[in-house]
């Protein structure tokens, strides 16, 4: 057995104390980040199901079907209505005048 004597001077040294605990912190999160990481790369190699593959490649949405979707628009006479607040009726808010719906002060 270590002598009473040893065990209280490795408990007050502070290298011990405190140095080791983090060495083995940074050491053994490099091993652990390593392992996370090495996931990400492994997930990459996973095989998709044909099925969905297809699936995916026929619901492609491009900037080019989209444009030609919203070409023809005109935006010259657009009116900017604001949407209702949780607490108003949205029935009564749309299509209002919104001075008229401004909370008349005294």
């Amino acid at each position: 057995m270590i002598a009473p004597a040893v065990l209280r001077a490795l408990r007050k040294n502070k290298t011990l104390r405190y140095g080791v605990p983090m060495l083995l912190l940074v050491v053994g999160g490099s091993f652990g980040l390593r392992e996370f990481s090495q996931i990400r790369y492994d997930a990459v190699t996973i095989k998709i199901d044909p099925e969905l593959e297809k699936k995916l490649k026929v619901n492609k949405i491009t900037l080019e079907s989209e444009y030609e979707k919203i070409k023809d628009s005109t935006f010259e006479n657009w009116k900017n209505i604001r949407g209702p607040r949780p607490w108003e009726d949205p029935q009564l808010l749309q299509g209002r005048n919104p001075e008229t719906l401004k909370p008349k002060t005294t």
